[in-house]
């Protein structure tokens, strides 16, 4: 028993840093596609299969050693100056990395290993010949999507080129004919800005780190929130005790020990939360082998850059935010960047630019998404719109541009008119929209035609805790995330005005909707509301009228087990001991726009 326990710890010992060895090979195998005489990329690159060519070894996995070993013969002359690169080595090359990950999932899975396709072994070993003309050999190594997609979302080994036959062409839904474009035009290229250019970790980086189960974290993250509400509880026991006694010396010494202890776990509670936040590079990474992939499928010349790629997000966060960015890249590349030819027409540089970019924002993560393609024209998508069925004539008349370019968040909405593997479907966007506002974020779309769009992607530093203001309405308090809090008002009756049977505010010239909590969370409003909380929702902002604020606050929210109310997104404690509900404004609110009748929540 113990020896097969020693064995499955040294298997997840190697797929773990084998994975990480092999997203660390793919992205400098983009960068080499553009540096292919760089002695440092060529000699990494074959380092990172022997070393997993030696633990597939020790592990008795004889088809990834056989992949690796004959992989590592053709770095061998890349790197001794015997061969050039091309772009349909490179392809096979890829495609390699891409089964050695489908095998390190079926070793997870205690599966046997397949071996690589026949094709593909022979293509490595004519071009290691210097057979630098097999076109014919390379056909059947077409790009699975949907595996590559699954791979880098669910970052997991999976085969990013795993079918060698007869898979459907994303342009054309027929069988490939060829993963490359013609041979007339220039190799599409896809790249990371030369600021974050990958580079291999240091030494004293690596002997620094220290490899810790997640669910460890996790626990310690519970246990440093459950810390803090005790101290909350031990401050408002303090406080009502200062109250009723007599004041004495000892409540000077409880009070420092109070402060003291308020410190100890502020700080304890940051500290762990750093250990849960990892660099988005991490994730970043990935896009560089999909999109360069995508561009050469459809023929177009691309720069994926990216910045800020050490900017750090929780882990939970990053996994979550995967996902969406497989969408927007995607997108980005089939939809925004327009061919070669259209490129020059138009007088634009013939390489397309996407710029993926992450900074963080005082407790927020923002992410873009830019390209400099062809734009999104508002007209087009109101007339879309319509034309599925999604919205009438005339609500489309009504709407402007911001809000047209919202349209493309609706379910089953697609400006295609075929369906391809890639797009067409209508089902990328509203599942966008849907991950970034489960994950208590924000995204917004600017485009301009002709020149381009973007998109802005703001969420939480973390989840673990969270920075909240405090209500109180009809005696039970309730959260709201201060993220979404842009300020606090009194609420007086002379100042609220009734327009078309809705109330509303003039907050220093903008016209606001009042929306009172308590008829959102459907309950009869007994009290009076005194307060106006104003918050800020995809769609446009209102004022949460309340009885009451009690403050600010730091928790850590906790799902409710088997329950789910409508627009709650869990529970706290609050310091004295009573239960807090966590809103969850996208639900709550909506992320539809304002009105000039008060707050107009769209379906999502």
């Amino acid at each position: 028993m113990s020896a097969l326990s020693d064995m499955d710890g040294l298997l997840q010992d190697f797929l773990a840093e084998a994975g990480e060895l092999l997203d660390d090979v793919d992205q400098k195998l983009i960068d080499l596609e553009s540096h292919p005489t760089d002695a440092n990329l060529l000699n990494t690159i074959f380092r990172g299969f022997h070393t997993i060519k030696g633990g597939a070894g020790f592990l008795e996995a004889p088809a990834m050693v056989e992949l690796c070993h004959r992989t590592e013969n053709l770095f061998d002359k890349l790197r001794s100056g015997k061969l050039d690169l091309t772009a349909e080595m490179l392809d096979v090359i890829l495609s390699a990395t891409g089964q050695v990950k489908r095998m390190m999932g079926q070793m997870a899975d205690g599966a046997v290993i397949d071996g690589a396709p026949a094709e593909m072994l022979a293509a490595i070993d004519r071009f290691a010949e210097g057979d630098s003309q097999i076109a014919a050999a390379t056909e059947a190594l077409a790009v699975d999507w949907e595996g590559l997609h699954r791979a880098v979302c669910a970052d997991a080994p999976a085969a990013g080129m795993a079918n060698p036959t007869n898979l459907p062409d994303p342009v054309s839904n027929s069988t490939a004919a060829s993963v490359a474009p013609a041979a007339q035009s220039s190799p599409p290229t896809i790249k990371a800005g030369r600021a974050d250019r990958p580079g291999a970790a240091t030494v004293k980086e690596k002997e620094n780190s220290l490899r810790v189960d997640a669910v460890r974290i996790d626990r310690i993250m519970d246990l440093s929130g459950e810390i803090g509400l005790a101290k909350n509880r031990l401050t408002c026991l303090f406080d009502e005790l200062r109250r009723k006694a007599t004041e004495d010396a000892s409540h000077g010494d409880f009070e420092q020990a109070l402060g003291q202890l308020d410190t100890l776990v502020s700080d304890l509670q940051s500290v762990v939360m750093k250990t849960r936040l990892q660099p988005v590079s991490r994730v970043f990474q990935k896009y560089l082998r999909m999109a360069r992939d995508l561009a050469r499928q459809v023929g177009k010349d691309v720069e994926l850059v990216i910045e800020g790629a050490e900017t750090e997000v929780d882990k939970t966060i990053l996994e979550e935010l995967n996902d969406p960015l497989v969408h927007l890249v995607r997108n980005a590349v089939d939809h925004g960047i327009e061919g070669t030819t259209e490129r020059a027409a138009l007088g634009k540089p013939q390489r397309g630019t996407i710029r993926l970019s992450a900074r963080q924002d005082g407790d927020q993560i923002i992410i873009e998404i830019a390209d400099d393609g062809r734009g999104m024209d508002p007209e087009i998508l109101r007339r879309k719109a319509v034309e599925k069925g999604l919205i009438s004539q005339e609500e489309a008349n009504l709407l402007d541009e911001k809000h047209s370019l919202e349209l493309i968040f609706l379910p089953g909405f697609s400006t295609k008119s075929q369906i391809s593997d890639l797009s067409g479907r209508g089902v990328g966007m509203d599942v966008v929209r849907t991950n970034i506002q489960r994950l208590k974020g924000a995204i917004n779309l600017e485009s301009t035609l002709g020149r381009g769009s973007r998109t802005t992607i703001s969420l939480p530093l973390t989840l673990a805790i969270m920075p909240v203001l405090m209500t109180r309405i009809e005696g039970q308090m309730f959260a709201i995330p201060l993220s979404a809090v842009r300020e606090i008002i009194s609420l007086d009756a002379s100042i609220i005005q009734t327009v078309a049977g809705g109330s509303s505010i003039s907050v220093r010239g903008e016209v606001l909707p009042v929306v009172y909590l308590t008829e959102l969370l459907g309950r009869t409003r007994n009290s009076v509301s005194n307060v106006g909380v104003v918050v800020s929702v995809p769609g446009g902002r209102c004022i949460l009228a309340v009885d009451s604020v009690a403050g600010q606050d730091e928790v850590m929210v906790k799902p409710l087990e088997g329950l789910k109310p409508r627009g709650v997104s869990g529970a706290t404690l609050s310091g004295d001991g009573m239960l807090v509900l966590a809103l969850d404004l996208h639900e709550l609110l909506g992320s539809g726009g304002m009105g000039g009748n008060g707050f107009v929540a769209r379906s999502n």
